[in-house]
């Protein structure tokens, strides 16, 4: 199998936020929702999510770098390794069974015998470890299964819990992730295609942000633009912002002009490291009937700068 390095395409030096970009990447390109009548997507798409598997945790990462783990995240064995000055040293001295002992000349000449107990126990442990792992070999995993699950802004504030329809044929309840982003893809294990004799594959589901009528959506802080009437931005004063969780009161300073902005803390979206904020932009309306006294104002001002 293909390093999970080439096939994220990155540098093995690449950062951890380098890594979760390709991976977004590649898992856009190759969603099976997208690609319906390409059926190696689905294979790269699965090829990525093993690789990012293991490149995408701080510990399989550097398990991985030290050559304890496989491309599949399976442990290698490495019960010979550093005996005897080096392994092809090891192999020709210790199973050649012409050189001696693979632990080199230094323990013969001290009594050390390569039929002594503790070279057996050593290497018979090392063998019958090596078998054990081969019986304790997983059967091969389950496919794994693609959903999308369409939510709203106010799903996110309140982190609902949504119900959706596998492609297995199985129900289950997600609670929606602090930060969760659209387009993120969010691993259900076990929730996947069964295997015979083997473990289930996993359910791969892509989150979905549907668009909201009042508030755009900026990583957790929430945008919104406010009509304020003519005298409201005038002579300031309490006004009233709606918010997804319900509408709050905000005060605004005199002459307020159109594209201020105003911050209402808490009030966006829950992240992993604390809930953002609310935008406010000011956006002022003028009547929609004709107001004499406002057009004699503006005319009186209108005059006053020709002058």
């Amino acid at each position: 199998m293909r390093s999970p390095y080439d096939i994220l395409g990155v540098p093995q030096t690449a950062s951890e936020a380098e890594v979760k970009k390709a991976f977004r990447k590649l898992a856009k390109a190759y969603h099976p929702d997208r690609n319906a009548n390409d059926p190696k997507a689905k294979e790269k798409f699965a090829e990525a999510n093993s690789a990012y598997e293991i490149l995408g945790d701080k510990e399989k990462r550097a398990q991985f770098d030290r050559g304890e783990i496989d491309a599949e995240g399976k442990p290698r064995f490495q019960g010979f390794e550093g005996f005897g000055g080096g392994g092809g040293r090891a192999h020709s001295e210790g199973f050649g069974f012409g050189g001696g002992s693979p632990f080199g000349q230094g323990r013969r000449s001290r009594g050390f015998d390569p039929g002594d107990d503790a070279f057996s126990q050593f290497f018979g442990e090392a063998f019958r470890s090596a078998g054990e792992t081969q019986r304790k070999a997983r059967p091969r995993k389950g496919e794994d299964a693609a959903a999308t699950l369409t939510v709203t802004l106010e799903d996110i504030a309140s982190e609902a819990k949504k119900r959706i329809a596998l492609p297995t044929g199985r129900d289950v309840d997600v609670v929606i992730p602090k930060g969760v982003s659209d387009g993120q893809v969010i691993r259900l294990r076990g929730l996947g295609y069964n295997a015979a004799g083997g473990e289930p594959g996993d359910a791969m589901l892509t989150i979905r942000i549907a668009p909201h009528s009042r508030f755009t959506m900026e990583d957790t802080n929430l945008r919104l633009r406010l009509p304020l009437e003519i005298e409201e931005a005038v002579l300031g004063g309490p006004v009233r912002v709606p918010t997804l969780t319900g509408a709050v009161d905000m005060t605004i300073p005199p002459l307020t002009n159109s594209g201020r902005t105003f911050r209402l803390r808490g009030k966006g979206l829950p992240g992993k490291t604390g809930t953002g904020d609310l935008l406010v932009t000011a956006e002022i309306k003028l009547p929609e009937v004709v107001d004499e006294d406002l057009m004699d104002y503006a005319r009186k001002r209108r005059s006053a700068k020709a002058e």
